[in-house]
């Protein structure tokens, strides 16, 4: 049942986005709208981005002081040196994002 949902959802929203004209141009007044409802949000995004570096320059941290203490204990080891690879890709996937959607959407 849920997937005939889903399907009958599926197929009226294409439908709604097929009937959209993408290649009509957007006037400086759309324009300037559409950036005073953005600001607000990269407001949100800016800090959730500044307090997730900070954050992630903490548990760095926390791996690099784990992996010197852990001594000859391989499994320990592993763990910081994962915890601050998947530190590194988070980093990389918060500051990039905007990046990769401009260079979609431009």
């Amino acid at each position: 049942m849920k997937w005939q949902i889903f399907l009958v959802l599926l197929l009226i929203t294409s439908n709604l986005a097929a009937a959209a004209d993408f290649n009509s141009t957007i006037s400086a007044d759309d324009k300037a709208k559409f950036d005073q409802i953005l600001q607000p949000v990269m407001k949100v995004y800016n800090f959730i981005k500044y307090a997730a570096t900070v954050v992630a320059v903490v548990v760095l941290l926390f791996a690099g002081i784990n992996y010197i203490v852990s001594g000859s204990d391989p499994r320990s080891r592993e763990n910081s040196k994962n915890m601050a690879m998947y530190v590194v890709i988070g980093l990389f996937v918060i500051w990039a994002a905007p990046l990769i959607v401009n260079f979609i959407v431009g």
